[in-house]
């Protein structure tokens, strides 16, 4: 499956974005999917994760209470939904699709991924 993410920008702190992860070439509801992030200088980590058809997901503890994790497989397409935006969430974006109908929280079992997107969070 291909990802292409879009949404990513500079925002003010406190305010809020969307991104959204396109998929295709694949049936996109046998695939899990995860919205990572990387800082310059530190590790990818994940920041939300949903299963198959929307209804399991998994945030990581710094987002959790401001971000959503949403899907709808019939545009193949995952949303992310940022609120009250803080400096620390400037990084790069990725999504990334998981050959599973399960929810997927390791970065290993991720086996395609966008080529990501910004986003900087002034303060």
């Amino acid at each position: 499956v291909q990802l292409v993410e879009s949404g990513g920008g500079l925002v003010q702190a406190g305010g809020s974005l969307r991104l959204s992860c396109a998929a295709s070439g694949r049936t996109f509801s046998n695939y899990g999917v995860g919205w990572f992030r990387q800082a310059p200088g530190k590790e990818r980590e994940l920041v939300a994760a949903v299963n198959w058809d929307g209804y399991v997901k998994h945030y990581g503890d710094p987002v959790k209470g401001r971000f959503t994790i949403s899907r709808d497989n019939a545009k193949n397409t995952v949303y992310l939904q940022m609120n009250s935006l803080k400096p620390d969430d400037t990084a790069v974006y990725y999504c990334a699709a998981a050959y599973s109908s399960a929810l997927t929280v390791s970065f290993n079992g991720y086996t395609s991924w966008g080529q990501g997107t910004q986003v900087t969070v002034s303060a």
